[in-house]
C-alpha cells in the first residue's frame, strides 16, 4: 500500500537526520579523474535514502519507475537543504504525485496479454474467449475452397466436447496429429458459426452452416438452422429449401416446404429459386399430385428450368438441348390435362415437342379415336380448400343488411401456419343479384393481398366464395385483418351468434373486432362469415 506524500517527506527527513549525526560518514568510493570531470554539479542523493524511499514506494508494475523517480527527487531536495540547516518535514515543499496510469484494456486475442482470466470470471466465458483465438490454439483449420480459404485457430478440447466427430478426430484411435487440417468443402463463415458457442445465423450462410452442422454432428446447431429456415420459408425459396432438406435428410423441413409449394404452387414454380434446383428434385415436384395450379404453369416452369440448366452446362439454349437436359422430366408434365386453348397457345408453340407429339395431342383433344400418348392423362387433384365458418346462424330483415360502399372487416389469428385463399360472403336476401366486391388481407396495416372482382348471389342464405389471386401465407399467433367492400343489392343476409374461437380441423381460429369495420361487422354478427384456407 502506498503511503501519503506527507509521511514520505517525514521519513526521508528522519533518515537524513540520522545520517548527519553518524560518527563516521559513509565511505565514498574512489573516482577516477575522468569520473570526477564528468560528475554532475547538482547534489547526488544518498544511496541509503534512495533505498529507503524505494522501500516506501515498492516498484510495482507500471508505477515502479515513477515511484523511484519521486524518491530520488525528494532525497536530492533533502540533501540540498542540509547546506543551510535541517528543515522539519512540514518545511519540505510537497512534490505533486502524478496520477497512476490506468491499466491497459485486455487484449484477449493477444497471447501475451497478462491476467486475461480475471476479466472473464466464469469457465463458460473463458471457454467462449477461445473462439477464433490464437491464444493457446493447438490446431489450425484451412477452411474453404482454394483461392478463398481462411486459416482459423481452434482448440482441440473445446471442439471435442461439442462434437463427436471432432472428438474422434483428435482423441480417437485414429487421432489427427497434423497441426493444420484442410476443409475445402465448408464455407469459412459457416465454420466460424460452428465453432462459436453463441449461435448467430444469417440468411446468406444458414444452408452452408446446416451442412457444417450435419457433417460434424452438432444437433443443436442443425436444429437452429432448420428453425431459422422454417421461419424464413416462403414461395420464392420453397423449392430450393426442398432440395436442401432432402439432401440433409430433414423430414420436418421437407414437409413444411411441401405445404408452401402445394398451396402457393404458381408462385413457387415461377420463382427464380425453382430454376436452381437439381433435376431429381424437379422430377419430384412435377410428379406432385397436390400441386394447386394449372398444368400450363407447370409446363412453363419446366421450360424455364431447362433454359437455366442449359446455361449451367454451357450449352446453347435450343429446343433440342432443352429436351436433352430435361430427359424423362418432360414426360412427367400432364400436357393432355391442359385445356385445348392452353395447349394451342403454349406447349404447341414451344418447339420442344416433336411434330408427331404435337399432332397426336391435338387428336387427343378432338378425335373420337384417341392416339396413345407418352404423357400422363389424369388431372392433378390439387388441394381441397377448407372453410372456417364463424357464425352459428344467419338471418335477414327488411331494413338490414345495407352497404353503400362501407367496409365490413374482422380480425383473426391462427395457431399454426395456413394459407388464406379467399373469403366467403353473404349475398342478396331479395332474389338473384350481382355484386362488385373488393377484398383485402392486411397485417399491421400493410396490405398483403387484395382483389377487385364480382360474384353472383342466387338469393339463398348460402355463402359465396371470393378468391385472392394467390393464397396468402399466414403465420401463427399474429392477428390479420380481412375486409370486404361490397356494391350491389343493399339487402342481404348477415351472420348471427358469432364465435370468438373456432376449431377447424387441426387449426384453431380466434376472432376479434376490427377498427376498419364501418358497416357494423364484428365478432357477434355481420358479413365475412367464412375464411377459405389451405392447411
Amino acid at each position: 500500500m502506498l503511503l501519503p506524500l506527507a509521511c514520505l517527506h517525514g521519513r526521508v527527513a528522519q533518515c537524513l537526520t540520522s545520517l548527519l549525526v553518524l560518527a563516521e560518514p559513509f565511505p565514498r568510493p574512489r573516482r577516477s579523474a575522468k569520473a570526477r570531470s564528468t560528475a554532475p554539479t547538482s547534489a547526488e542523493p544518498a544511496p541509503a535514502v534512495a533505498k529507503m524511499a524505494a522501500e516506501l514506494y515498492p516498484p510495482a508494475s507500471a508505477s515502479a519507475a515513477t515511484a523511484t523517480d519521486i524518491a530520488n527527487s525528494n532525497a536530492a531536495g533533502a540533501a540540498e537543504s542540509t547546506k543551510v540547516g535541517l528543515c522539519c518535514p512540514p518545511c519540505l515543499a510537497p512534490v505533486p504525485l502524478p496520477p497512476l496510469p490506468a491499466p491497459p484494456l485486455p487484449d484477449n486475442n493477444n497471447p501475451e496479454s497478462p491476467n486475461w482470466q480475471s476479466f472473464h470470471p466464469t469457465l463458460r466465458e473463458r471457454n467462449a474467449l477461445m473462439f477464433n483465438n490464437e491464444l493457446m490454439a493447438d490446431v489450425h483449420f484451412i477452411v474453404g475452397a482454394l483461392g478463398a480459404a481462411r486459416r482459423v485457430p481452434a482448440h482441440k478440447y473445446v471442439l471435442a466436447v461439442g462434437s463427436s466427430v471432432f472428438y474422434a478426430m483428435f482423441y480417437g484411435d485414429l487421432a489427427e496429429v497434423k497441426s493444420e487440417i484442410h476443409i475445402p468443402d465448408v464455407e469459412p463463415a459457416a465454420f466460424l458459426v460452428l465453432l462459436n458457442d453463441e449461435i448467430d445465423l444469417e440468411a446468406d450462410t444458414v444452408l452452408a452452416t446446416l451442412y457444417a452442422a450435419k457433417k460434424y454432428i452438432v444437433p443443436a446447431l442443425a436444429k437452429a438452422c432448420v428453425n431459422f429456415l422454417e421461419t424464413s420459408l416462403e414461395a420464392k425459396n420453397a423449392c430450393v429449401l426442398l432440395s436442401q432438406s432432402r439432401l440433409f435428410e430433414e423430414p420436418e423441413l421437407t414437409q413444411r416446404c411441401w405445404e408452401v409449394i402445394d398451396a402457393q404452387a404458381e408462385m413457387a414454380l415461377r420463382s427464380e429459386g425453382f430454376c436452381e434446383i437439381d433435376r431429381q428434385t424437379l422430377e419430384i415436384i412435377v410428379t406432385r399430385e397436390a400441386l394447386n395450379t394449372k398444368e400450363a404453369v407447370v409446363f412453363e416452369a419446366v421450360l424455364n428450368w431447362a433454359e437455366a440448366e442449359c446455361k449451367r452446362q454451357g450449352l446453347p439454349v435450343t429446343p433440342h438441348n432443352k429436351r436433352h437436359v430435361l430427359g424423362r422430366a418432360l414426360y412427367l408434365v400432364r400436357i393432355p390435362t391442359m385445356t385445348l386453348e392452353e395447349f394451342a397457345n403454349g406447349a404447341a408453340q414451344s418447339d420442344i415437342l416433336t411434330l408427331e407429339e404435337t399432332h397426336n395431342i391435338f387428336l387427343w383433344y378432338t378425335a373420337a379415336k384417341k392416339p396413345l400418348l407418352d404423357f400422363p392423362l389424369t388431372k392433378r387433384k390439387g388441394l381441397a380448400p377448407q372453410r372456417c365458418h364463424r357464425f352459428q346462424s344467419s338471418a335477414y330483415r327488411s331494413n338490414q343488411w345495407r352497404y353503400r360502399g362501407r367496409c365490413d372487416s374482422i380480425q383473426f389469428a391462427v395457431d399454426r401456419r395456413v394459407f388464406i385463399a379467399g373469403l366467403g360472403l353473404y349475398g342478396s336476401s331479395s332474389g338473384k343479384a350481382e355484386y362488385s366486391v373488393k377484398i383485402e388481407l392486411k397485417r399491421l396495416g400493410m396490405v398483403l393481398a387484395q382483389n377487385l372482382t364480382k360474384f353472383v348471389s342466387d338469393g339463398s342464405s348460402n355463402t359465396f366464395p371470393v378468391w385472392f389471386e394467390h393464397p396468402v401465407q399466414v403465420e401463427q399467433d399474429t392477428f390479420y385483418t380481412a375486409s370486404a367492400v361490397l356494391d350491389g343489392s343493399e339487402l342481404s343476409y348477415f351472420g348471427q351468434e358469432g364465435m370468438t374461437e373456432v376449431q377447424c380441423g387441426k387449426v384453431a381460429f380466434q376472432f376479434q373486432c376490427s377498427s376498419d369495420s364501418t358497416n357494423g361487422t364484428g365478432v357477434q354478427g355481420g358479413q365475412i362469415p367464412e375464411l377459405i384456407f389451405y392447411a
